[in-house]
């Protein structure tokens, strides 16, 4: 049987359940286990960033603060997950994602060429990513997209070897 990792870039993720789905939540161990049907999952790596809090932080920044943690804390007990966070970066007012990307390209190329996968699975939609899917491409690596149509790269999707779209289906089977 094939091994495969699921990546998820989870504010993508979020972002897309917020929007597409009416703010479903969904289990990302079930979520895992559906992307994978057919093959071992390795592992899923799970990336996001810890929400900003000022200091000293206003009782809304502590508290989306402490559930995030709580979300991150539950993830990593969960079997064969990693969570990978990034940093908050402040670009003009506007927070933004740092090293999020960089951490998820390293591991899709460092398993690719490790031999440790012939699939991976990720659920993102940006273009960033595409020296990181052509580099597991010439490692031998099967590369699928899970992706919104609301919010998604042509070069991505052409960049992939196959790509689904997040399904209200697929959304019921994992929901919470």
């Amino acid at each position: 049987m094939e091994r495969a990792v699921v990546l998820i870039d989870g504010g993508y993720l979020a972002k897309i359940l917020d929007s597409d789905f009416n703010r479903v939540r969904v289990d990302l161990l079930k979520l895992s286990e559906e992307l994978c049907k057919g093959s071992e999952r390795l592992r899923t790596y799970y990336y996001n960033c810890m929400p900003y809090q000022h200091d000293p932080p206003t009782d809304d920044e502590r508290r989306r603060f402490s559930a995030m943690d709580r979300f991150i804390y539950t993830l990593r007990k969960l079997p064969r997950f990693e969570v990978r966070l990034g940093k908050l970066g402040r670009i003009g007012g506007e927070f933004v994602q740092k090293r999020v990307d960089i951490l998820m390209a390293v591991d899709l190329v460092r398993m690719s060429w490790g031999r440790q996968i012939g699939k991976a699975i990720m659920v993102t939609g940006d273009s960033d990513f595409v020296p990181a899917i052509e580099a597991a491409k010439d490692a031998g690596v099967l590369v699928q997209l899970y992706y919104s149509r609301s919010a998604i790269h042509d070069e991505l999707l052409m960049a992939v070897d196959d790509c689904f779209e997040i399904t209200k289906e697929l959304v019921k089977i994992c929901k919470i």
